[in-house]
């Protein structure tokens, strides 16, 4: 009995000894395998994989993902922008057609150019004064004519004209006013015509740039309206209009320029025609600063009845001379070259841009 006893005793001390030792099979099975951890979802690096390809298909789902199209316009966008550095950015329009055909028009020099007058030839300039610039134009005319025996001198000043750019590079209002005075001799006595004259009101359009043989054009929309006191005032509204071209012949050597134009003008008796006028001239430059030019034109009147209205041809040559680019001065003399024309004249004046 007391055998058994002991022997009981020493089995369940030597199964409490081995309890309290690991198991070599435990341990190892506290160190799970790189396969099995990862098929559960305990590898770290597989929670990582994992959540990049969530955000990255959050990312393409809110399209801030650049998809391989995207990236490809980008580099194109990018491209383009470099080779849009490369050229020079056109500006606004300064006229307000383009020809349709022809070379295309050259930037302008970042130099200024020199102001373009109307004066002091007949044809006026195919060009407008610009947006936000305006300039001033005056001078002085001598007239003389003979006929029938009598001798008539017209002086005329200031002959002003100023010229204003606004809304645009292609539009020109203009406002003019003068005054003249008339001395006839016939014999004895003298007779004496002074006056204002009416206000000349207009606006110009500057139509097109010249390309190559295709000229630079503008166009003046104009009337005097009856403001004007003594002998040369009119009582009526007088409308006209003008089509201007000019090209550059040879650069800043050689230039050409026309005027057709046509004018509701009232005669000596009261009676109102339209009177049309036609120019041409040629300007030449030895320097930069001095243009001399030679002009013809013609005044061709239609549906006169006063008598002795008759078509007027003249020829006119003369200078002008750029101080500044924004200051000129000129001269100009003239002759008669129809029975109708007066005889001779001569001025001078100047122009100043602001």
């Amino acid at each position: 009995m007391r055998g058994r006893m002991l022997l009981f005793a020493f089995l369940a001390a030597l199964a409490g000894g081995c309890a309290t030792l690991p198991a070599p099979v435990t341990a190892r099975g506290q160190s799970p395998s790189p396969v099995s951890a990862a098929a559960r979802g305990d590898d770290p690096k597989g929670e990582n994989e994992k959540g990049d390809k969530a955000k990255d298909a959050e990312k393409k789902k809110d399209g801030k993902a650049p998809t391989a199209d995207a990236k490809k316009e980008n580099g194109d966008q990018k491209d383009q922008g470099g080779k849009g550095k490369d050229k020079k950015e056109k500006g606004p329009t300064k006229t307000l057609f383009e020809w349709a055909i022809g070379p295309d028009v050259e930037e302008a020099e970042d130099e200024p150019k020199p102001l373009s007058a109307d004066r002091p030839d007949f044809t006026q300039a195919s060009s407008t004064v610009g947006l936000g610039r305006a300039q001033l134009e005056a001078g002085y005319t001598y007239t003389r004519d003979r006929t029938g025996g009598a001798s008539r001198v017209t002086q005329t000043y200031p002959e002003a004209i100023l010229r204003v750019g606004v809304l645009a590079d292609w539009f020109e209002v203009r406002l003019g006013e003068s005054y003249t005075h008339s001395r006839t001799t016939f014999v004895f006595p003298v007779e004496h015509e002074p006056g204002l004259d009416d206000l000349y009101v207009g606006v110009k359009l500057g139509l097109t740039e010249q390309r190559a043989f295709l000229p630079e054009m503008a166009m003046i929309l104009q009337a005097t309206v009856p403001t004007g006191v003594g002998f040369h005032a009119n009582d009526r509204i007088l409308p006209g209009g003008n089509l201007l071209y000019g090209w550059d012949v040879v650069k800043d050597v050689l230039d050409a320029a026309g005027m057709s134009q046509a004018s509701v003008v009232a005669g000596d008796d009261g009676h109102s025609f339209v009177e049309w006028a036609q120019s041409f001239t040629v300007g030449y430059r030895p320097v930069r600063e001095l243009r001399a030019y030679a002009e013809w034109y013609v005044l061709s009147p239609t549906g006169a009845t006063a008598p002795g209205v008759t078509a007027q041809h003249y020829f006119d040559t003369g200078l002008t001379y750029w101080l500044t680019p924004d200051l000129a001065a000129d001269v100009r003399v003239g002759w008669g070259l129809s029975r109708g024309a007066d005889d001779f004249f001569a001025g001078a004046g100047f122009s100043v841009r602001y």
